[in-house]
């Protein structure tokens, strides 16, 4: 099917792995449902400074042991 084949990014990747989806990030980093959606399919786009920390600390309750250098090239 198309959407077995969908373009993810790391953090695409991590969520698809953990079983998380990203509604469940956007509640959880208060981060809006679009930036999500590119954040997660667009491996090239790289968000600003402040929604980095606000998804990093959603990602940290799933990985404690989580680096920003794992999901953005920063």
């Amino acid at each position: 099917m198309f959407w077995e084949r969908k373009t993810r990014s790391k953090l695409g990747k991590f969520l698809d792995k953990e079983g998380y989806s990203q509604e469940e990030l956007v509640k959880a980093s208060k981060v809006s449902r679009n930036t999500v959606s590119r954040i997660c399919t667009n491996p090239d786009y790289v968000p600003s400074g402040n929604v980095i920390k606000k998804i990093m600390k959603a990602i940290r309750q799933i990985d404690p042991g989580a680096k920003t250098e794992d999901f953005f090239d920063i």
